[in-house]
C-alpha cells in the first residue's frame, strides 16, 4: 500500500499505520517541497486512506492506479506525488511521462526509504540504501534532488513494539526489539523531488532535517 513502506498483513498494517510518522514530517516535506495545498495534485498508486488525509490537507487529489501515470492527460497536474511504490527503477521514459502530465513548473516528489536507521536492521539492506541515494544513481542522474526527513515508527510501549517486531520481522524483529529502550525506532525517509524539466532548489544533504 502507497502510504506505508511496506506490504505486511491487514492487523499488522494497521499498527505501523498509527505508529509510522506521528509528527508527520514527511506530509510537511512534501508541503514544503511542492506546495500541494490548492493545487491539483496525481497521487500514484494510492489507497482511500491517503487520498482522504491529502484532501483534507487542500490538495485537489485525483489518483492513478499505476506508478506511472500514463492515463492522465496532457499539463493536468501541478504535482505528482508517489509514496515507496513508484519510480523504483528511474526510466527516463517514465521521467517524461510524468513531465508530460505536469503544468510548467510542476513537482515530481518520490518517496523511498533511505536507510542508515534502525528500520533497516528490520529489512536488510536494499537497493534505495546505496545506489539510489548515490549522486550517479538513478534518481540523481535523471534531474531529481533528494531531501532527508528524521522520523520514527512510535508505539505507545515498548512492549507493544516487541509484539508489532517479533509477529511482523521474526528474529529480525526480535533482535531489534530486545534492543529497545524507547518505544519508538529512527527511521529515515528520501523524499526525491524534481521540477517538470528539471530541477530548482539545491540539495538537501543526508543528515539534515526537512524544513517544516
Amino acid at each position: 500500500m502507497s502510504d506505508l513502506p511496506l506490504g505486511l498483513p491487514a492487523e499488522a498494517a494497521t499498527v505501523l499505520r498509527l505508529a509510522l510518522d506521528q509528527e508527520r514530517k514527511i506530509d510537511r516535506a512534501l508541503e514544503a517541497l511542492g506546495p500541494l495545498r490548492g493545487r491539483d495534485v496525481l497521487v500514484l498508486d494510492a489507497d482511500e486512506e491517503e487520498l482522504a488525509r491529502m484532501s483534507a490537507a487542500g490538495a485537489r487529489v485525483a489518483a492513478s492506479p499505476a506508478a506511472v501515470p500514463l492515463a492522465a492527460a496532457d499539463g493536468s497536474e501541478d504535482a505528482i506525488v508517489s509514496r515507496w511504490t513508484g519510480f523504483r527503477a528511474v526510466d527516463p521514459d517514465a521521467v517524461r511521462d510524468a513531465d508530460r502530465v505536469l503544468r510548467p513548473g510542476g513537482r515530481l516528489l518520490v518517496v523511498h526509504d533511505y536507510g542508515r536507521d534502525d528500520v533497516s536492521r528490520l529489512r536488510g539492506e536494499l537497493e534505495e540504501h546505496g545506489d539510489w541515494t548515490r549522486r550517479d544513481g538513478p534518481l540523481l542522474t535523471n534531474g531529481f534532488r533528494i531531501r532527508v526527513i528524521h522520523c520514527f515508527w512510535t508505539f505507545e510501549t515498548v512492549e507493544a513494539a516487541r509484539d508489532f517486531l517479533d509477529g511482523s520481522f521474526g528474529e529480525a524483529g526480535r533482535a531489534v526489539g530486545q534492543g529497545m529502550k524507547r518505544p519508538r525506532l529512527s527511521y529515515n525517509v528520501a523524499v526525491y523531488h524534481r521540477t517538470r524539466g528539471g530541477v530548482d532548489a539545491p540539495a538537501i544533504a543526508a543528515g539534515t532535517s526537512a524544513a517544516s
